[in-house]
C-alpha cells in the first residue's frame, strides 16, 4: 500500500484527535489530504515526532496520534522506552515503515534488513504493539493506543509543500488545542 493511502485512511478515521506528523513528505501528504488546525506538521526536527506526541498526550486528555516514519523513529529509539514507561492511554504512535528515508532520496533504513520496529517497541516494554499491512488493518488500528507499525511501499506522492512557516504551524496548533 502507498503511504499516502495509509495516511488518507487514518485521516478519514480521525475526528477530534490531535495529530503530530513526521517531517517531510508524510506532513506534506497529510496537509494535502486533510489539513486541520489540530494537525502539527513537523518541519525540520527529524526523530522528535514520537517524543513531542507523548509529551502532548501526558499534558492533556485528548487522544494524540503521531504519524512517524521508520527512519525518524530509528533516530530516537529511546522514545519507545518513554512511551512504555508512561503508557499514556490517549497516545498512539503510527510508524509508516517504507524501509527508507523517503524525504531525502529513499536511502534504505535498517528496517529494510534486520531491524523490526514492532519487536523493538515490544522489547522496550510497550504493551500494545500491532502491525498493519492493509487499509482495513490501518482503519481499525488507528483507534487503539500504543504502537502501530504500518508496512507501506517506498515512494512519495506528488503533493505541494506546506505553505505555512513553522511558527505559524505552532501558533495555529496551539489555538486548535485550546479551541480558540
Amino acid at each position: 500500500m502507498k503511504r499516502i493511502s495509509a495516511i488518507e485512511a487514518i485521516a478519514l478515521e480521525l475526528t477530534d484527535e490531535l495529530v503530530v506528523c513526521n517531517l517531510g513528505y508524510p506532513s506534506r501528504e497529510l496537509y494535502a489530504l486533510k489539513d486541520k488546525v489540530t494537525h502539527f506538521y513537523m518541519l525540520g526536527s527529524m526523530g522528535l515526532a514520537s517524543s513531542i506526541g507523548v509529551g502532548l498526550a501526558l499534558a492533556q486528555p485528548r487522544k494524540v496520534v503521531v504519524l512517524d516514519g521508520d527512519g525518524s523513529l530509528l533516530m530516537n529509539l529511546g522514545s519507545l522506552a518513554t512511551i512504555a514507561n508512561h503508557a499514556p492511554k490517549n497516545y498512539l504512535l503510527v510508524v509508516l515503515d517504507n524501509q527508507c528515508y523517503g524525504s531525502t532520496g529513499c536511502q534504505l533504513t535498517a528496517t529494510s534488513r534486520a531491524a523490526d520496529l514492532a519487536a523493538i517497541a515490544t522489547g522496550a516494554g510497550v504493551c500494545d504493539v500491532r502491525r498493519a499491512s492493509t487499509i482495513e488493518d490501518v482503519r481499525s488500528g488507528v483507534h487503539g493506543t500504543g504502537v502501530l507499525v504500518v508496512t507501506v511501499d517506498s515512494g512519495n506522492a506528488d503533493v505541494p509543500i506546506i505553505d505555512m512557516e513553522p511558527v505559524e504551524i505552532k501558533r495555529r496548533f496551539m489555538r486548535g488545542i485550546s479551541g480558540v
